[in-house]
């Protein structure tokens, strides 16, 4: 895989799909090689979620829940619930980490091509939680800020279950 935070033209929109790109690319990076027991292990006692393949799971449906349901006023069918609001996590420890990461690619490949596709000040059809309603430079700008600090997260747990360093 190569990854780049250089992108091909200086234009707003080419940066940020670069930066979201590159960010979502380290994510897959940093589960290159991992055993499957070892991206289901939860080695923080104070954080049992905090699996490399729940990890990439919630990325995963994050971008679904920005793109799909906010962006585009579509209905949240993700695997959260009121009792269960961190599901998305919990269930990727039961599913191939090859299945999660299609799942993942296959998802940035669709919101990549939305991305491109509307202008960026385009609003969201559903309001956050403050009643404001994110334009999708917000939204893109707000997923390489979650993706990045995630992979902060990935790096520390591939440390620690096997290890590798870097990515």
């Amino acid at each position: 895989m190569t990854r780049t935070d250089s992108p091909p033209a200086w234009d707003e929109r080419t940066q940020l799909a670069t930066f979201l790109d590159y960010a979502r690319d380290t994510a897959r990076a940093k589960c290159e090689g991992i055993s499957p027991e070892d991206a289901r292990r939860a080695p923080l006692p104070g954080s049992p979620l905090m699996t490399i393949a729940g990890l990439i799971n919630h990325l995963s449906w994050v971008e679904y829940h920005w793109f799909e349901v906010m962006f585009l006023g579509g209905e949240d069918e993700g695997p959260w619930t009121d009792e269960d609001p961190d599901r998305e996590m919990r269930i990727a420890v039961d599913m191939p980490l090859a299945d999660v990461l299609s799942q993942y690619e296959a998802r940035t490949t669709r919101y990549r091509e939305l991305v491109a596709s509307h202008n960026l000040d385009a609003s969201a059809r559903r309001p956050r939680r403050d009643g404001r309603l994110p334009d999708l430079r917000w939204i893109v700008l707000h997923l390489i800020e979650e993706t990045a600090r995630h992979n902060g997260h990935l790096d520390i747990i591939r440390e620690i279950v096997d290890g590798t360093t870097g990515a």
